[in-house]
């Protein structure tokens, strides 16, 4: 192991911290997230509300004579939020139709097929040999997974897509309108689902690495203990004790938004941008994309390999 040595005088080198920084915001931040759940569970409202701003419209149906859809779409929207001088490009997809079916035999393959072709696209530009100085990326870094509040437990369809969801993004699943349960039925119904996610073996985000300190991993596992995120989203804001907040008005009361005593939009929020959103960009790099990158190019080094033989044979 290198020795460190403490330099007798001041060279200056600390400063290459500032330097990263003002290049990078320069050039600014890219986060992509796809909602995934089906329609009516609120993912436009809380996409919203996490960024407080109004980037999505609702994809629900909001007429009878309106068609329902037949198959799971993609649709994707852009946006450049900007928060003290730092810049955020911000890539949504919704999927709309997901799970609105009868019979949603395959309803998630057209979810997977696009977070895989944003690894291959990624990878096509990667291996250009004039390639871009900076590649513009579109893989997913975040897959915000809407169970509905049923109070019971995981439907069979939701254990195969985080199954399925989780082996190329990191997912992340939230009860959608937990203002529709107790306090006492929402602690309930997320510890069933943590138990069927354990009992499925189903990996979800955050992941511990060997370069995480003792803060870190402390901070993984409280938010382990959270998930999933029982979240409640407005764009309304209402009067609460003379203070406008954002927050849902009832016969019964109103549902403080960011009051955690309500439900865990704070968590949530906090969680995506606060404390682990570079380390959701990071484990799409280095644990999903890597993933993807290794299995296609060990593919296409056993074609190369199987060509000779082939041609072989053929003679």
């Amino acid at each position: 192991m290198t020795e460190e040595i403490r330099a007798t005088s001041y060279v200056g080198f600390d400063s290459i911290t500032q330097q990263i920084e003002h290049k990078l915001l320069k050039r600014g931040f890219q986060f992509n997230v796809i909602l995934v759940g089906q329609t009516g569970l609120g993912k436009s409202t809380l996409i919203n509300t996490i960024f407080a701003s109004h980037l999505i419209d609702s994809k629900g149906r909001f007429s009878a004579d309106e068609p329902v859809r037949q198959t799971t779409e993609i649709q994707t929207e852009s946006h450049v939020i900007v928060e003290n001088g730092v810049k955020l490009r911000l890539n949504i997809v919704d999927t709309p139709g997901f799970a609105d079916q009868v019979n949603n035999e395959g309803c998630w393959d057209p979810i997977i097929k696009y977070i895989k072709d944003q690894h291959s696209a990624y990878l096509r530009k990667e291996l250009t040999a004039m390639r871009d100085r900076y590649i513009q990326d579109t893989r997913i870094h975040c897959c915000l997974y809407f169970i509905s509040p049923t109070g019971h437990n995981l439907r069979p369809i939701d254990v195969i897509v985080m199954k399925k969801l989780s082996e190329v993004v990191n997912v992340v699943p939230v009860i959608a309108k937990a203002d529709s349960l107790t306090l006492e039925e929402r602690e309930s119904f997320k510890s069933k689902i943590r138990e069927e996610l354990i009992y499925h073996n189903i990996r979800l985000y955050p992941f511990d690495t060997d370069e995480d300190e003792e803060e870190e991993i402390q901070l993984n596992e409280t938010i382990r203990e959270v998930i999933p995120f029982a979240v409640v989203g407005s764009e309304n804001n209402v009067i609460i004790d003379g203070k406008s907040v954002r927050g849902r008005k009832t016969r019964w009361g109103v549902v403080n938004v960011e009051d955690p005593n309500h439900c865990e939009f704070v968590h949530l929020r906090n969680f995506l941008t606060r404390t682990h959103l570079q380390d959701l960009i990071e484990t799409t790099a280095q644990i999903h994309y890597e993933a993807f990158r290794s299995k296609q190019l060990l593919a296409l080094k056993e074609g190369v390999n199987q060509r000779p033989a082939a041609g072989t044979a053929q003679q």
